[in-house]
């Protein structure tokens, strides 16, 4: 009986497809196999894993500084809205298969896998609702620039997975809940229900998200005897500069399992 293929070689081949739709098709396609058994965990990390996932030649990729303002209250602000969250979610495809790949020897049973193998599918399913909406709009996912930002943080937590939870899951989509609701309220008051809804479903999801972040960090913290919440403050000051600024969602990080004293008094 021939080998299943290994986990670790669907995920490289998430990261390594460059052309967005593609990528969010396989995403979808490896959490398929991962949920049917049709897939292999890898007893150890791979030696050779990508520093960084493959690319689309459009969008231009800028400094976060140098990106342009945004407002939502007219038709280009709202295009240019739906762009940067559409390459938010791109980038949540490889931060989410990256994890799984990289630190797929963590001592962690299957649903640790199983978890952010989901995380990787919602986030391929949201890219392909944003570049659907984009595209009633006569526009496309590289039309406008966009920044390199998130893949930094994957890049700056590469070597530990204690950190990479705490500042993807705990402070970078934590943050998205913070501020989703708003973006809401803008495109409803713009008109553009089509668009708030789809936030909408993407903001339920995100709290998952988060959700599966605190719950594996904890665990990760109770393995290692360590106070969740010092870790926490220190795995901040260590690769997010030390603070998190309100204002914050409370109820819906309250949803999410992510603890108040994690971030009240970060600031």
């Amino acid at each position: 009986m021939a080998a299943k293929p290994t986990l670790t070689a669907a995920c490289r081949s998430v990261l390594m497809t460059p052309d967005s739709r593609a990528k969010a098709s396989v995403a979808r396609q490896v959490a398929e196999d991962w949920r049917l058994g049709k897939l292999q965990r890898d007893i150890s990390a791979p030696t050779d894993w990508p520093e960084r996932p493959a690319r689309p030649p459009k969008p231009e990729l800028l400094p976060p500084r140098k990106m342009p303002k945004r407002k939502i209250s007219g038709p280009t602000g709202r295009k240019a809205q739906l762009h940067a969250l559409a390459h938010i979610e791109l980038n949540a495809i490889d931060l989410a298969f990256d994890l799984v790949g990289r630190f797929v020897d963590a001592p962690l049973e299957d649903d640790f896998i199983n978890d952010w193998i989901q995380v990787g599918a919602d986030e391929a399913r949201h890219f392909l609702m944003l570049a659907d909406r984009l595209n009633e709009f006569d526009m496309h996912y590289g039309d406008l620039p966009a920044h390199d930002g998130l893949w930094q943080a994957a890049f700056d937590t590469r070597n530990d997975l204690m950190a990479r939870l705490s500042v993807v899951p705990l402070v970078l989509e934590a943050r998205g809940l913070d501020v989703t609701p708003t973006m809401m309220e803008k495109f409803s008051r713009a008109g553009d229900e089509k668009s708030a809804k789809m936030l909408a479903i993407i903001f339920e999801d995100e709290k998952t998200h988060v959700f599966a972040g605190s719950k594996w960090f904890m665990r990760l913290c109770k393995d290692q005897n360590l106070d969740p919440a010092r870790c926490f403050r220190d795995q901040l000051e260590q690769h997010f500069g030390g603070a998190l600024k309100p204002p914050f969602n409370v109820a819906a990080r309250d949803e999410a399992g992510l603890p108040r004293h994690f971030y009240a008094e970060t600031g």
